[in-house]
């Protein structure tokens, strides 16, 4: 498998694809207007303490306060050795920060001690954050005491005396070997987790590149007790450089760069932070946009579309709302060779490899509900569940998955870091208030009479012009031309239509003459 990296880089806007085999798998975008605020280190202050949500509201100095549970002071060394990394440049593992217990949208454990909130927290009580998951919608955004610092090869975590090895490195005798060289020079009272990269390094490099971090949180303690609050501390790296630092890992085969500045940046940063990797970085010199080279602006406009087809003339529906994703699968053209249960389970199964991949493009997260097409037979359902269970093991972000139900629905979740491509690129509709639908042609002519009638009685005028949209206007010349002259006649006017292309179908405006 071929896996590269494409960076769009220009000043308004960076847009980076991860592609395996020429297919898009992810798209990560990032605009200096809109900065996401991932992995920063904020000083912040609590603002209210919410005991009976066992969580507080900080302010870090945002349009919204952040959300802070009980669990974020919760040392649980195997949650966080599960969790850190889930960020990066948008949910890469691997990537630094540490994502709170419970981020994934349920609701909090509490800590094993029975310490609840109050006795942690208090109002006005200065802390020092850091953001695990970036706003979302109308919600603040998600936040940890629990301090990581990605490096090279390693992974500060400040607040926990404990040592882990990247789950990537599977071999157990490097794990044992990179573990207990962590656990020999690493000061007491600090942890650490050695990331991918760090496979193979020598006690040198680790050392080296603990040094470097140990200096950066000092730093950044140092630089917490002269800030006021709220204040940014520390600054996470921009998308190109947490794309380096993170992603260009043994099995990415090329980082291909269209900006030369960016290029030059990303080349030198590599050189100096991982230079066994700066060989696969490139610049691409072509005539076309490198999205444009690579097919990419398509696959996105397709990742916008709430209709996916299916090779097989089945499809899938992808209906975003603020509480769940619902997700609809149909046979569409597809009709079967065989008897209609098969045609059913070849559907399903089919729809099963399209919805792993769409959910990993679009990154959508939070609380999933699939309707599959009604299967008879038990074997079946549990054959569809297996199969999506196996889809979703190579996802990078934390899955739960329920057994299919007698009416063919599973619910799951899916960690959510960021906003999904849809609410990244897009706005809701200012026609239909998103709402999806906007009133038919029809009911907006039955509407003009319905106020025709209601606002004319009394009225001593020989003509009523009635401005609508050349759709409205086609279908009162045509199929409802009989009520118009009807109306004429109760109204004693003549009733002119005007087309005008600039209005909206559901507008119109009505004058009497």
């Amino acid at each position: 498998m071929v896996k590269s990296i494409i960076l769009n880089s220009h000043p308004w806007e960076t847009r980076a694809a991860v592609t395996e085999n020429g297919v898009l798998t992810e798209l990560y975008i990032e605009r200096p207007k809109d900065l996401g605020v991932s992995g920063n280190i904020y000083k912040g202050k609590v603002e209210r303490v919410l005991p009976g949500m066992e969580a507080a509201f900080v302010d870090i100095g945002l349009m919204k306060s952040a959300f802070l549970y009980v669990t974020d002071f919760y040392d649980d060394f195997d949650e966080l050795e599960d969790l850190v990394g889930m960020g990066g440049a948008g949910g890469m593992r691997d990537g630094g920060q540490v994502a709170p217990k419970g981020a994934s949208g349920g609701k909090p454990s509490f800590a094993g001690d029975g310490e609840l909130i109050e006795g942690m927290v208090k109002r006005g009580q200065e802390v020092l954050v850091q953001v695990a998951r970036e706003p979302l919608g109308g919600k603040g955004a998600r936040v940890t005491s629990h301090i990581s610092l990605p490096g090279k090869y390693l992974v500060l975590l400040p607040t926990v005396d404990r040592v882990g090895v990247s789950r990537r490195i599977e071999d157990e005798g490097q794990r044992n070997r990179l573990k207990k060289i962590v656990e020999e020079i690493k000061p007491q009272g600090t942890g650490f987790i050695v990331r991918t990269a760090g496979w193979g390094k020598s006690e040198e490099e680790i050392r080296e590149d603990m040094e470097f971090l140990l200096k950066l949180y000092e730093s950044i303690l140092k630089k917490k007790e002269k800030a006021p609050s709220p204040s940014l501390i520390h600054r996470e790296l921009d998308l190109p450089h947490r794309l380096v630092r993170d992603f260009l890992t043994q099995d990415v085969d090329r980082f291909v760069v269209d900006s030369k500045q960016e290029f030059t940046k990303l080349l030198e940063f590599a050189e100096n932070f991982l230079p066994e990797v700066s060989r696969r970085i490139e610049f691409f010199n072509g005539q076309k946009s490198i999205f444009d080279q690579y097919g990419l602006d398509m696959e996105i406009k397709r990742a916008l579309d709430k209709k996916v087809w299916l090779k097989s003339g089945g499809y899938i529906i992808i209906e975003i709302t603020e509480a769940l994703t619902a997700i609809d699968v149909n046979t569409g053209r597809f009709v079967g060779k065989r008897d209609l249960e098969d045609t059913i389970l070849r559907t399903n199964l089919e729809a099963v490899k399209e919805i792993a991949y769409q959910l990993k493009l679009r990154n959508i997260g939070g609380l999933i509900i699939i309707d599959f097409i009604d299967m008879e037979k038990a074997q079946n359902r549990e054959m569809v569940y297996t199969a999506l269970d196996e889809a979703l093991k190579t996802d990078k972000k934390k899955t739960n998955i329920l057994k299919i139900s007698e009416l063919g629905l599973v619910e799951m979740t899916r960690k959510r870091t960021r906003e999904s491509i849809t609410h990244a690129l897009t706005d809701i509709c200012p026609y239909c208030e998103g709402h999806g639908y906007v009133k038919s042609v029809r009911t907006v002519c039955y509407e003009i009479f319905r106020e025709l009638v209601k606002g004319t009685k009394g009225l001593n005028s020989e003509k009523v012009i009635i401005m609508v949209n050349p759709d409205v206007a086609g279908l009162l010349y045509d199929d409802e031309q009989e009520q118009l002259l009807e109306l004429e006649e109760y109204l004693g006017a003549r009733v002119v239509i005007r087309s005008v292309p600039d209005l909206h179908v559901e507008e119109y405006d009505i004058s009497f003459a």
